[in-house]
């Protein structure tokens, strides 16, 4: 994985930063390197213990060349992508995201974004985000977001 986890949100100039959350800003990017304990370890943890995310030669007979991340594994990756950005005093209030190609042990998942809308409802400023997340093949998963922020971050 990156350095993302080393850096605080603030340092990295995210939504978690300094400044107002407007249309057009870009979110930090996220790299995750993908391996097989990643894969294997977010089967387990989402308890997904279908075998084609931790056994090679049952994957490799359902036609794909190795061990593939799971939904629950991406939906949890888009997530984290999303609050690293906007910070601790966010909330996820809607994430649809959309599979594309597999990721498989040894490629990288690159984790991009913008803010497509901003709007305020009481106290909250609602941010909302397109992005995506391409490996080795292509866009691994494309997704909408809308996330709460306080309305004092938020450009209307």
């Amino acid at each position: 994985m990156s350095g993302a986890l080393d850096t605080p949100v603030a340092a990295r100039g995210g939504a978690g930063g300094a400044g107002t959350v407007s249309v057009g800003d870009e979110l930090d990017p996220l790299v995750i390197e993908v391996t097989a304990t990643l894969i294997v370890a977010g089967a387990i943890a989402t308890r997904d213990f279908m075998p084609a995310h931790h056994d090679r030669d049952f994957a490799n007979a359902q036609g794909a060349p190795d061990i593939f991340m799971n939904i629950l594994s991406d939906t949890a990756y888009c997530s984290r992508f999303l609050t690293d950005w906007a910070g601790p005093d966010a909330a996820v209030r809607r994430l649809a995201i959309r599979l594309g190609v597999p990721v498989f042990p040894g490629h990288t998942l690159t984790y991009t974004g913008s803010v497509t809308a901003t709007r305020i409802e009481g106290d909250d400023g609602i941010v909302e985000v397109s992005f995506r997340a391409a490996g080795d093949l292509g866009d691994h998963v494309t997704g909408t977001a809308e996330l709460s922020l306080p309305a004092a971050r938020v450009a209307p």
